[in-house]
C-alpha cells in the first residue's frame, strides 16, 4: 500500500466512523466517549478497509511531572500514520490509587491519541464542567483543584486555550502550574 492509499483509508474511516458521547457523568453533569466506546466504534471499519491500528504507550518525567504519551498507530505493510496525546499523571490525586492514576491518564491520553488520529468534534459536549473554563464572570478568585487544572490542560489540548487563558486570573495555583498552563497556551497560539 502506497502512503496515498493509506490516507485514502484513513479518510474512509474518518468519514465513516460514529462514535457519540453515550457516557454520563452525574457528577460534572456532563456526556463523554472513553477510548474503550471509540475503539469498538472503530474495529469493524478496520476491518472493512483493511487497514491495523496500534496503541503504544510510553511514561517520562517532563519538567517536574510525570507525563504518559499514547501513541496511536494506522497502519498498513510498512506505510503509518501516527499522533500522539498525552496526560499528566497524579500519583497523589485523592481517592486513587498509582495504579487508578496510571490508568486514568492512560485512558484520557489515548482517548485524545485516538480523537485526533480520527477528527472526532469535541465541540458539542466538552469533556469538562463547562462552569470551569467558561468565560463567565466570578466574583472571586477559586482555588485551582486538581480537577479544574486537568479540565483546563485538556481545554488547551482541545483547541481551547484563549478560553483558558482568560480564566487564569480567576483561580489561586502553584507556581508550578501557573507556569505549566501559560506555556502551553504560548505553545498552541
Amino acid at each position: 500500500m502506497t502512503k496515498t492509499e493509506l490516507q485514502q483509508a484513513l479518510i474512509s474511516v474518518q468519514t465513516e466512523l460514529k462514535a457519540p458521547k453515550n457516557q454520563y457523568n452525574s457528577f460534572g453533569k456532563y456526556k463523554y466517549r472513553s477510548a474503550e466506546d471509540i475503539l469498538e466504534a472503530v474495529k469493524p471499519l478496520l476491518s472493512k478497509y483493511g487497514v491495523a491500528l496500534t496503541l503504544t504507550e510510553n511514561t517520562q518525567g517532563l519538567e517536574g511531572y510525570l507525563v504518559l504519551t499514547s501513541t496511536a498507530i494506522f497502519s498498513l505493510g510498512d506505510e503509518k500514520i501516527i499522533v500522539n496525546a498525552q496526560a499528566g499523571i497524579n500519583p497523589q490525586r485523592k481517592g486513587m490509587d498509582i495504579a487508578q492514576s496510571f490508568g486514568a491518564s492512560s485512558s484520557y491520553a489515548k482517548k485524545y491519541a485516538l480523537g485526533n488520529l480520527f477528527l472526532l468534534d469535541d465541540t458539542k459536549d466538552a469533556d469538562t464542567n463547562k462552569d470551569q473554563v467558561t468565560s463567565k464572570p466570578v466574583a472571586s478568585k477559586s482555588v485551582m483543584t486538581v480537577d479544574v487544572y486537568n479540565a483546563m490542560l485538556e481545554a488547551i489540548n482541545t483547541g481551547k486555550a484563549s478560553t483558558v487563558e482568560s480564566r487564569l486570573s480567576s483561580y489561586t495555583m502553584t507556581a508550578k502550574q501557573s507556569d505549566t498552563l501559560n506555556r502551553m497556551i504560548k505553545e498552541v497560539k
